[in-house]
């Protein structure tokens, strides 16, 4: 069940990280992967997809497996290297800006005319008119409340998110196309992939006064003698458990919100070692996690 895209022919267009982060999770599902990219800038250069400059290690990761071809799609021997692949291609990938996938000649409508089983997923990054506006994960993350401070989120969420939905959608093309013997067009935004992200945020979840944005005292991050520790005793057992150890009653879920109940956690935490909390974890089946 692992290889659910065997025999699925797919070509990407798509650089730098949405893209063939998608195209990876589908050559892992047994998808015959197959990349476009255009010639290098520079002659130094040792690929024309930016993330091969900046970061050669998850440029690597990302294609192995992956079949690379060097076409300048702007000339005619690079449309006719291109076309000649569509001939063979089940689903196409591209994360190119709409307006230009129509001067590419990479309209639905044209392609669709030319290749009806041909399946096309195009990343953009945001939907609709918002497709041809600039933007990056970083702004996609502010615009859904998901940047806070003037610190850098730890990781790409859009980015990763939007190759989650982009590789579902090469799913939905496939079991389509057996449905029906046609291709599909699939419009996946980065944005969209942040919006759901958000969901948790914008439901309250984990905002300062959420369950999980550190009104519980049994979820939050504390520090301990040599460290910190991420303490996950959420649910009431785990609470209750939690709870025990320290001498305090925890009756129900309002309890972990009291102030003093905060308090009495944060000065248990602090008075022990990273070695002492791990043993008391595994002891009394309490989920927590210490950190340098």
């Amino acid at each position: 069940m692992d290889k659910v895209l065997k025999g699925v022919r797919i070509l990407s267009l798509a650089l730098n990280l949405p893209g063939p982060a998608a195209l990876m999770r589908c050559q892992n599902m047994g998808a015959r992967c197959t990349k476009l990219e255009p010639p290098p800038s520079r002659p130094t250069s040792a690929s024309g997809d930016p993330m091969a400059s900046y970061n050669p290690q998850a440029y690597k990761h990302m294609h192995e497996g992956v079949r690379t071809i060097v076409a300048d799609l702007k000339s005619e021997a690079g449309q006719k290297s291109l076309h000649k692949l569509l001939a063979k291609t089940d689903v196409l990938l591209t994360s190119f800006r709409p307006s230009a996938l129509v001067k590419l000649g990479l309209g639905w409508k044209q392609l669709s005319a030319q290749y009806p089983t041909l399946s096309v997923v195009q990343i953009v990054g945001a939907p609709g008119q918002q497709a041809e506006e600039p933007g990056h994960d970083l702004t996609y993350l502010a615009a859904n409340d998901l940047i806070t401070g003037l610190d850098l989120p730890p990781t790409l969420y859009a980015d990763m998110g939007g190759s989650l939905i982009a590789s579902e959608a090469v799913l939905k093309a496939h079991l389509h196309f057996l449905r029906t013997g046609r291709g599909l067009l699939q419009e996946v935004a980065l944005s969209d992939a942040a919006a759901y992200l958000a969901l948790p945020r914008r439901w309250g979840l984990t905002r300062a006064d959420g369950t999980v944005g550190g009104a519980h005292a049994g979820y939050r991050v504390y520090a301990c003698k040599n460290g910190r520790v991420a303490l996950a005793a959420l649910e009431p057992h785990f609470a209750r458990a939690l709870g025990n150890l320290m001498g305090l009653n925890i009756s129900s879920g309002d309890s972990m919100q009291d102030r003093a109940t905060h308090q009495c956690v944060e000065q248990f935490m602090a008075s022990r070692t990273r070695r002492q909390l791990d043993a008391l974890a595994a002891k009394h089946d309490i989920p927590l996690l210490t950190l340098a």
